[in-house]
């Protein structure tokens, strides 16, 4: 018999991860950064191989994740822009 994964068990908050964002479990990889990757045009395929460790399905179910809450992570992920940006303004100035 086959074994049966809830999808529900692949992503998980910890408040010591990531600054409690959404994660897949049992990685440090943040769904943010996984929507970042397919933002940028990476197909799931391409992802999974690029991190070598996880699963097509992990990185299918945090793109479910995103699509899901798509306003968080997105909000996130401009935060985390600008951030940046002041940093290197700081630098620059």
């Amino acid at each position: 018999m086959a074994t049966v994964t809830e999808i529900g068990s692949l992503i998980s908050r910890r408040p010591d991860v990531r600054g409690g964002r959404p994660c897949i479990a049992g990685t440090g990889v943040s769904v943010r950064r996984i929507a970042q990757w397919r933002n940028m045009g990476l197909t799931p395929e391409e992802i999974a191989r690029k991190f070598g460790h996880l699963s097509l399905a992990q990185v299918h179910a945090a793109l479910a994740y995103y699509h899901a809450n798509q306003a968080e992570i997105d909000a996130d992920l401009e935060a985390e822009t600008r951030e940046a940006e002041v940093l290197e303004r700081q630098h620059r100035g």
